[in-house]
């Protein structure tokens, strides 16, 4: 069982700040472009020809941070399990938002898929899930941010070193890639084919 009620915790968060970075649990819009900044890095320059799949897309803010920046990709594709959110992020986006519990479903293949934030209220029998469906989707690779460290929280999920590098290798990752240090116990990392 999850920690905590995702759609409590996010429900709750959407009435106090509204459609904000805050109404997604991120402490400011600066630190969710960091994050999007750091996913973007690894996606690399030309996605014009990519199909991206933002699993726990929320708002689509994603989408819209590729677009803020000039980035085009093939298609974008958003993936969450509350309908509250997949509602707001067809709204914002115009494209394609599905609802899935993404530790379960049968996702649609993908390019690339990446994740920000949505590992964080997850077990971390969850994350396994989670991730190992997003890259078993994926052609190209998934890249993903999270908590980082070894603290232990009754709500949040940390995801540590000893975990990543277990996880790449039941996965047969082809490349790893590490990001950290831009935001305290935060990481991003880059599982690639």
């Amino acid at each position: 069982m999850p920690r905590i009620d995702s759609e409590k915790f996010y429900t709750a968060a959407l009435q106090k700040h509204g459609i904000s970075a805050c109404g997604l649990h991120w402490s400011s819009d600066a630190h969710q472009s960091i994050r999007f900044d750091k996913i973007l890095e690894m996606l690399g320059d030309d996605l014009t020809q990519s199909t991206i799949v933002d699993a726990g897309c929320g708002f689509g803010d994603f989408y819209r941070f590729l677009q803020n920046n000039g980035v085009h990709v093939n298609k974008y594709i958003g993936i969450d399990s509350l309908q509250e959110m997949c509602d707001i992020a067809r709204e914002k986006t115009a494209c394609e938002i599905i609802r899935s519990d993404i530790t379960k479903a049968r996702l649609p293949v993908a390019d690339y898929y990446i994740c920000s934030g949505a590992l964080n209220i997850l077990t971390p029998f969850e994350t396994q899930l989670f991730v190992r469906n997003c890259f078993a989707s994926s052609k190209k690779g998934f890249i993903f941010n999270a908590l980082y460290g070894d603290k232990e929280s009754d709500v949040y999920n940390y995801i540590n070193i000893d975990t990543i590098h277990t996880l790449a290798k039941s996965l047969h990752v082809k490349h790893t890639r590490l990001t950290e240090g831009y935001i305290e116990h935060d990481i991003t990392v880059g599982f690639f084919k």
